[in-house]
């Protein structure tokens, strides 16, 4: 079975319900994922925007998951509380969830939820590093990835 990644909050391609964003409540999406190969040692998630005006947008990026572990709840103040969670920090300069939040009349943004299965049991990069070479270093370990696009538009 290939890993898959799935909200309860969206659909693949569906809009992101405004409480997942800046403009709502900023709480990270419930999200869950099945058929991690059974060599994984590690799971890595980021959350990135590609339709921002600079460019690759990083929102979010958890790192150092158990491969035991096969969902992040949805989570207050975008701060997931029942696991210790390795998080990056992200291009608002958090090291945690922040939702879309695009330009007004910048149109709709695509945001790709990202899964990757690693052959290492923890990445050996600071978090201060950011989104996008958390993502890079991903791609050195990558046994299996999975992706979850959802949209957002500011004031719809």
């Amino acid at each position: 079975m290939p890993l898959t990644l799935s909200s309860a909050a969206f659909a693949e391609g569906r809009q992101i319900p405004e409480k997942y964003t800046r403009d709502g409540k900023n709480v990270s999406p419930p999200l869950k994922w099945a058929g991690v190969p059974a060599e994984t040692k590690s799971l890595v998630l980021v959350v990135q925007d590609p339709d921002a005006p600079s460019g690759m947008f990083g929102h979010w990026a958890v790192f150092n998951i158990s491969p035991a572990t096969r969902e992040l709840p949805e989570a207050e103040s975008g701060k997931p509380g029942p696991q210790a969670l390795r998080q990056a920090t992200n291009d608002f300069g958090n090291a945690y969830y922040d939702g879309p939040q695009p330009l007004v009349g910048h149109g709709v943004h695509h945001y790709h939820f990202r899964l990757a299965a690693l052959d290492t049991p923890s990445l050996a990069i600071p978090a201060s590093a950011g989104v996008e070479r958390i993502w890079q270093e991903v791609q050195k370990h990558a046994l299996e990835q999975a992706e979850l696009v959802g949209t957002y538009e500011h004031g719809r």
